[in-house]
């Protein structure tokens, strides 16, 4: 009897027609929003908080019709069964990533593996409806903050509406869209009405994303220079400094329309390297500018600053990292080892110190190798004495990898320093075994 049950259950869902293509029904909307047009127009009604409830309400609707129906992971049959046949389905390619892109009249659902991945409105309902009901919203609890729960629940469904929207539009590559989106959440979500207090998170995102459509739109500069500006004004900054990064490129983006916007990517990075002197970008950003723009500076002016809070913090090591980094960007290897000896002398359990130290003493020696591949020798003692000379350089740099290797066991790429090295030195005593202990090692850390 039950299988009966289930074969008839199935039968009359296989007689049920297939969902037509999406309805946002435009004209009900539209509607709404017209009476809420003639409500704010009627002197009694325009005083009341509730007129402006409503507004937000509506508005809201008109916001959220092309996409309240789907979410991200949602199965391709579900997506079917509520939106209907797609007007058309083919492959697009975003980023680098294909997608099965399904087309209805307001939105375009791109899928992997057989669920939404993410989505671009192609219409709207009405354009700004989401700006309208922010401010309905806020002139409602202007006028009675007694309806602040009311107010709270629409703005935060405004707000996630825009964070949603941000995000779907982060990965569909849509990177102004996307920053719009952001900032809008962050300012609606930011209102006291709401009462949740915003980070500067998403304004130092909308920042970033800004940065990034940079390249293709200039314009894009100048309004992430904005909110990176902002996000810093609210004491915000993500982890690594990247913020001061960014900021650089946006004001560096500028130079065209304005020489002095050229200082202002100078001291972008140079208050992100006098906080952050670990961040490799910020380093390396300063040394493209030192050196492909006449009049900034000299490089050596950053060694300068450096060595000056050094010698008012000689214990910092997050400063000897930076000085590293800096050194080995002007290719004084010398310099870079004597750093991070110093580095692993502070702090002797971080890896990066060692292998960095590793990496400098193989960079030297690769550095003197090359000079005697150019040099022309006269004599074979003179050239044998050169090599060892080389081979004196490598060799200290075997107990540096060793020491990041008892750090991060199995590490991949201290292996593969170190099978290179003890192949190179395998005419000394035992090296040959060390070279046979690390490629196995590396054979196996790889998968092989």
């Amino acid at each position: 009897m039950k299988r009966m049950i289930l074969v008839a259950l199935a039968a009359v869902l296989l007689a049920v027609p297939a969902a037509e293509a999406q309805k946002v029904n435009k004209t009900a909307i539209m509607a709404k929003l017209q009476k809420s047009d003639a409500d704010i127009q009627d002197a009694k009604k325009n005083v009341k908080a509730a007129t402006w409830v409503n507004r937000g309400k509506a508005y809201y609707e008109a916001a959220v019709a092309p996409t309240k129906d789907i979410f991200v992971g949602m199965e391709a049959m579900m997506l079917k069964m509520t939106m209907g046949e797609a007007q058309s389905v083919g492959e697009e390619v975003i980023a680098g990533v294909a997608y099965e892109a399904w087309s209805y009249p307001y939105v375009t659902i791109y899928l992997q593996g057989g669920k939404v991945a993410t989505w671009t409105e192609k219409q709207v309902v009405f354009e700004d409806a989401g700006k309208v009901a922010f401010e309905a919203y806020k002139k409602a609890i202007e006028i009675d903050p007694k309806q602040a729960e009311k107010v709270k629940e629409g703005l935060k469904q405004l707000g996630n509406y825009y964070s949603q929207l941000g995000n779907t539009s982060l990965d569909a590559a849509r990177y102004a869209d996307a920053a719009d989106g952001y900032i809008a959440a962050h300012e609606i979500l930011s209102t006291p009405a709401v009462g949740e207090p915003q980070d500067g998170t998403l304004v130092y995102y909308a920042g970033y994303l800004r940065t990034m459509d940079g390249a293709n739109n200039p314009e894009s500069f100048v309004i992430g220079a904005k909110h990176l500006e902002d996000a810093l004004a609210m004491n915000y900054a993500d982890e690594e400094g990247n913020i001061y990064y960014y900021l650089f490129h946006c004001y560096y983006g500028q130079k065209a329309a304005d020489k002095a916007f050229l200082m202002k990517a100078k001291e972008a990075l140079l208050t992100g390297i006098e906080k952050f002197p670990k961040n490799d970008r910020i380093l390396e950003g300063l040394m493209s500018l030192y050196t492909t723009e006449e009049g900034i500076g000299d490089p050596q002016d950053l060694v300068a600053m450096l060595d000056s809070q050094l010698a008012e913090n000689p214990q910092n090591v997050d400063l000897w990292f930076g000085r590293g980094r800096l050194f080995y960007a002007l290719k004084d290897y010398d310099k870079s080892i004597e750093s991070f000896q110093k580095v692993a002398e502070l702090k002797p359990d971080m890896y990066e110190g060692w292998f960095y130290l590793g990496l400098f003493y193989t960079l030297k020696g690769d550095q003197q190798n090359q000079v005697i591949n150019d040099k022309q020798y006269t004599s074979q003692a003179a050239y044998d004495a050169d090599l060892e000379a080389v081979n004196d350089i490598y060799r200290q740099a075997i107990p540096a990898f060793e020491k990041a290797l008892e750090i991060r066991a199995n590490d991949v790429d201290s292996l593969e320093s170190l099978k290179a090295l003890c192949f190179r030195l395998r005419d000394d005593a035992g090296m040959m075994d060390k070279y046979n202990k690390y490629n196995e090692a590396w054979k196996a850390a790889k998968g092989q």
